[in-house]
């Protein structure tokens, strides 16, 4: 739900949907035009679709439960690499890299700086510091924080370097390293 919408409008919908569909079964079970009216206004309703049969297909094959590894988690429709991470990062504690724009940003601009950060090579290498960078215990906490420092410290605009706790060893901080 946060992906591309602010987290002010998430959370009451977070709620209704959790009250709604707090299990797989019941999402899976649920009429399809209730989904997609209890997703509204959250925009790109293609995701409620997309949910619900993630929430099929693990009724039908994995008794109810989503499974935890990589290769099963990337062969459900809709789950990509970074939402697999993410899944196996916060729901079951694994070491698992994630690369959101936020943490794409972060990363670009402390352990890279220049280039075109959007290019496919650079998404490649993000996602190999991202992977390096993960530590054996702690995966959830340094996700999460890596994933808030992009929200409110290493912003796309403005962001605030004069408070950064990196910016002495950020390839992008503009100061002379001379």
């Amino acid at each position: 739900m946060l992906q591309q919408t602010q987290v002010d409008r998430v959370l009451p919908k977070y709620a209704e949907w959790l009250d709604k569909y707090p299990s797989f079964d019941v999402l899976a079970s649920a009429p399809e035009r209730e989904v997609t009216a209890t997703w509204y206004p959250l925009g790109y309703n293609i995701r409620p679709k997309r949910l619900q049969s993630i929430a099929r297909e693990a009724v039908e094959k994995y008794g109810g439960r989503l499974p935890a590894d990589e290769e099963t988690l990337l062969s459900f429709k809709g789950i990509g690499a970074y939402t697999a991470g993410a899944i196996r990062s916060f729901a079951f504690g694994e070491r698992a890299a994630i690369l959101d724009t936020n943490v794409a940003r972060v990363l670009y601009r402390v352990f890279v700086g220049a280039g075109d950060p959007k290019s496919h090579a650079m998404k490649r290498h993000l996602w190999a510091v991202s992977a390096a960078l993960v530590p054996i215990r702690h995966v959830f906490d340094f996700n999460q924080a890596l994933m808030d420092f992009g929200a409110m410290i290493c912003v796309a605009r403005k962001p605030k370097c004069l408070v950064c706790p990196m910016a002495k060893s950020c390839r992008a901080f503009p100061f002379d390293r001379a």
